[in-house]
This record gives C-alpha cells, structure tokens and sequence, in this order.
C-alpha cells in the first residue's frame, strides 16, 4: 500500500510539473529568451506593476503640464493666445515623440528596454525643470500667483526651462506606447483566461492613467496655482522616480516580444518589388502568391497574415515570376527580397494603409480633447473661482473628466457592453465594436462643444461689467458651470481613447504593435498643433481695428463661445467622413499561431 501511495503521490507531482511549466500559446519569451512559462511570468502581477507605474508616470506628467498654461502666463509672462499656442505645441511634441519611441522597440530594442530608457530621460528633465524652477524662474520669491507674476529671466534660466520641458516631452512621449503594449503583452491572448484579461487590460490601462492625473490635477494644481511652483514639480520628480523604481522591480516577471527589424525596409522591400513587377499579371487567386510556412518568417512574430484583396497592386510584390519559379522557392528570400515579398510582408503594407483613414478622423477629435488643457483653464480663470474663502483653481476643474471616466469605463463595461451583446444576439455575443464606440466618441465631443459654447455665452452675459478697462476677465458665473463639458469630454474619451487603444493594438501586425499604440498617441500630437494653428487662423481673421479677435487676453472682450461653435461644426463634418472610411474599412485576419515553442507543455 505504502509503495502504491507513493506511485499516486509522484503521478500527483508530475501532474503538477507539468501545469507549472505549461507555456504560453503567443511567442512570449522571458527575460533570457526562453519561451515563457505562464505560471511564472506575465499575466496579472506583471500587470498591476504596469498599471501602477502608468499611474504614478501620469501624476508625474501632469503634475508639470495639467498647470503649464499657467505657468507661462504667470511665470514666463506670455499672453493667452501665445501661452495656449506653446501648451498645444508641446502636448503635440510629446505625443510625436512615441513614434520615435514605437520605432526603436518594434525594431531593435524591444519593449521593455525602450520603457526603461525613456523613463530615466522623463525623471532627469523633471529634476531639471525643479533645480531651474526653484534656483531661476520664480523669482522675486513669492510670485508665480494669480496676483503677483514673475519678473523677466536670463537667457541661460529660459533655455534651462526648455530643455527641461522637452526633455519632459521625449521622456513621456517615448514611454508612452510602449508601456501600453507592453502590458498587454503579459496576456496570452490564445488563452482563453488570460484573452479577456487582455481585452480588459487598455480600460484599466486608461483608468490608471486617468487616476494617476486626479492628484496632479488636485492637490498639486491646488499648490501651483497658489505660486508654489517648485514643490509642485519635485512632486511629480519624485512620483517618476518611484514608478521607475516599480518597474525595474518587475524585470523577473514579465513576457517579452523579440522586436522584429526595421518595418520601415519592410514597407520600402514591398514599394519596390511592386513596381518593379508592374507589368506582371496579378493571379486571381491568392494562394498562388508566395508566402512562407509561420514558422519561418522572421518579419512578424509567429503568425502570417491572411491575403485580402484591396491594395491588388501591392500584390505584385509576392507573385513569383517565371524567373523566379526556377530558383528554389526556400532561396528566394534570402536572394532577392527587393524583388518578391511574402503575402505577410504585402499585408503589413495594406493594414497600415487601411488604419492611415481612421487614424486622421481621429485627429480633429484631440483638437477637441485639447482644449481641456488651454482653453478650458483660461475660461475657468475667467469665471467666478471662489467658494466663500476658497478658491477652486481652474485646472482642478479637469478631475470631473478624470471622475467622468472612472464612472463611463465601469457603466461601459459593465452595463452597455452586455446590453449591446443582448440586443445583437449574434453567435458570439459582444458589444459595440472598436470603430463603432470611436464614433460614439465622436457624437459626444460634438456635444460637449456645444456645451462650453452655451457655458461661454453665458458667462459673457453676466461678465464684470466694472473690469472693461483692467488687464483681466471676470464673471458672476460660477465656475462650476464647466462640470457638463468636463464630464461629457471624459465620456467621449472612454468610447474614443479606449476603442482606439484596443483597435490599433489589435489592428497592427504582430511585428508592429508599438507603433499601433503609437497611431493613437500621434493623434493627439496632431491635433494638437492643428489646434494651435486654428487658434492662429481664427485670431487673425477675427482680429480687426475695433475688434481683439475671438480669443483675446481679457476674454470678456472676445468671443470663444464662436470658437467653441467652430469646432463643433468641424468635428460634426469629420464625423460624417469617419462613417465612410469606417464602412470601408476590412479587418485583419491572421493564421492561427503556429506551435514552435519546443519542450513546452501547452493546454
């Protein structure tokens, strides 16, 4: 009996040896390049570290831009119009800096590594603009508030400030994208447990970056907008520091994606042997095009790509001529790859062509979303600010869109989501699809322009009519009449900025997902320099010899209610070209992964 007992026992352990070195299905590797084992890395724990450095990296991040149109205006002594102008220029320069960032992780350093050294360039140009802020910029002592601005700076104290900030810039802005991928990368998403954490993974990513803000948007704009300028930024030094400090802590636990070259002699190899083949007669059929077994082909990760039928002359690239029907077909590649191409190689093309379309309709709407930052914190410092002896500063007033989304991401995933499910009654039930929910976005921005419009008309209306001849806006209204359009901005951004994660990251060959992420965060950069250059259209058209233009230093001479109006018929124009780009719009379709991972045991 003790001999069968013991048989039992190590059948048991063997059982258990098994399960826990039970691989993932996706080509994930570890640390030291060794297929990754599920019960050992990935998954959740590697998550929340994720979650919580995106966070504390945000809270950092917005702890120095969430008040930066303050700070120019009060600090550096610009006006509105110029202050909003280098606000929306520098938010554009950080969010352009991810393609730099997505660039060098899909081709050469990988995800991890490209995190790891855009975080340390974030936390060394926050300590710079502290030590240049405390030592330079704030002086005489004590300025920096809504009454008693700063004097004029040196050369050497002006050039410290933009370094800093724009070191800022492409600290963050590398970071970004890739910290995103990176922990959906921690998900299998061919398990069918881990698929739905994965699914589930960009609400929580944008919740935590929503959260992360709450505090800089609060208790650090609180002490900015009072004239404590250096605190505030050692704040948020600190903060990036600690969540870099938590990501390192991470290194044993995470799944990694070897990158996969430079995409960019990808799509030349394609461009090239397509119009070398420009004679060439296309095979009605698509199984007659040159493609690789998944297990050969280096260019993107484990799985090919399904032909599809846009693009036809793009598939010149991968018709084997007769030429090259005589050499061996597995020496093609190695021999010529600027004249035949695989399907995958071709379909990479095509998907980034199909995504350039959606991805400009969502320009228009970060011209929206920017205005959160600029011009909704100058029409709030225009408002009535104060609750018997407390003064509410008018960048706080964004942790209504932060409190919005935290409410639309649970109502939206919980509630609408298995509404919509129930209502489609299709054979696999889901919700509003990624395109469709961005639209929605779109519906709810037009909304929310409407809304600051209406508030902007309002607050002219009971405008301090004794401070027409003073430096200064003022109205009776309070500023609490902007909750509508902060809290319709952050619904429209659960709907948008959620569905445009998730469908840029799903939509992006596996070679690529950096810079899917990346497609979603240049958006917002575009939109903001468009915004800044309508800012400048509208003030020169607007401006005349009685008139200061619609968005004048002292608001109460101007109108931005009419700008507001502006972007509401111009968003509503994009929208209905959304709708046509979106019906056009094929999806991608891949093989099933192939199953190389040797040694593994696989459930």
């Amino acid at each position: 009996m003790a001999c069968l007992n013991m048989l039992k026992m190590r059948k048991v352990d063997e059982k258990v040896a098994k399960k826990n070195e039970e691989c993932t299905l996706d080509g994930s590797v570890d640390r030291k390049g060794q297929p990754a084992i599920r019960a050992r890395t990935g998954s959740w724990f590697a998550a929340i570290l994720i979650l919580v450095n995106q966070g504390l990296a945000t809270l950092a991040f917005f702890g120095v831009g969430v008040n930066l149109v303050l700070f120019l205006t009060r600090v550096m002594g610009q006006d509105n119009a110029e202050a909003a102008n280098n606000v929306s220029k520098w938010t554009g320069t950080v969010y352009l800096f991810s393609l730099l960032g997505a660039f060098l992780s899909d081709s050469y350093w990988g995800r991890y590594k490209t995190c790891a050294i855009f975080q340390a360039i974030f936390v060394v140009g926050l300590i710079s603009l502290s030590l240049s802020t405390y030592i330079f910029l704030v002086k005489p002592e004590g300025c920096g508030d809504e009454s008693t601005p700063c004097g004029k700076h040196s050369s050497f104290a002006m050039a410290m400030f933009y370094v800093s900030i724009y070191l800022i810039a492409l600290g963050n802005g590398g970071y970004q994208p890739n910290i995103a991928t990176f922990g959906a990368d921690q998900f299998d998403e061919d398990h069918p447990n881990e698929g739905h954490g994965k699914v589930s993974f960009f609400s929580y990513f944008y919740l935590a970056l929503n959260l992360g803000s709450l505090f800089s948007n609060t208790i650090l704009g609180y002490f900015e907008d009072k004239g404590v300028w250096a605190l505030g930024f050692w704040a948020s030094a600190g903060s990036a520091i600690v969540a870099l400090i938590l990501f390192l802590v991470g290194t044993p636990r995470y799944r990694h994606f070897e990158p996969t070259g430079n995409p960019l002699s990808r799509f030349c190899q394609v461009m090239v042997a397509s119009i070398r083949k420009w004679k060439v007669e296309i095979p009605s059929d698509g199984d007659e095009l040159y493609e690789t077994d998944g297990k050969e082909n280096p260019n993107n990760g484990s799985r090919n790509i399904l032909h599809t039928n846009g693009f036809k002359f793009l598939d010149r690239a991968a018709v084997i001529t007769s030429k090259e029907n005589s050499v061996e077909i597995n020496d093609i590649d190695n021999k010529s790859p600027w004249r035949l191409c695989t399907v995958t190689q071709v379909e990479e093309v095509k998907c980034i062509l199909r995504l350039l379309p959606i991805w400009l309709c969502t320009i228009l709407y970060s011209v929206v979303f920017t205005q959160m930052a600029s011009l909704f914190v100058e029409q709030g410092a225009a408002m009535k600010t104060n609750i018997a002896n407390f003064h509410i500063p008018p960048a706080s007033m964004s942790s209504f869109d932060i409190l919005s989304v935290a409410a639309f991401i649970f109502i939206y995933r919980r509630v609408l989501d298995p509404l919509v499910a129930r209502v489609k009654k299709s054979p696999c039930p889901k919700g509003l699809t990624e395109l469709q929910r961005m639209g929605v976005g779109l519906v709810i921005a037009i909304l929310a322009m409407i809304v600051a419009g209406t508030v902007e008309h309002f607050r002219l209306k009971y405008k301090d009519n004794d401070c027409t001849n003073c430096e200064g806006s003022s109205s009776t209204l309070s500023i609490f009449w902007q909750v509508p359009q902060y809290v319709l901005i952050g619904a429209s951004e659960v709907f948008m900025y959620v569905g445009q994660l998730e469908f840029f990251n799903g939509q992006a060959p596996d070679g690529l997902k950096s810079f899917g992420s990346a497609l979603c965060m240049t958006s917002i950069s575009l939109g903001n320099y468009v915004s800044s250059l309508l800012v400048t259209i509208v003030m020169k058209i607007s401006k005349g010899d009685n008139m200061p233009g619609w968005i004048p230093g002292n608001l109460n001479k101007g109108h931005l209610d009419n700008f507001y109006y502006l972007l509401a018929v111009l968003t509503s124009a994009d929208f209905v070209v959304y709708l046509l780009v979106a019906n056009w719009y094929k999806y991608i379709k891949f093989e099933g992964r192939s199953e190389k991972l040797e040694g593994c045991q696989h459930v």
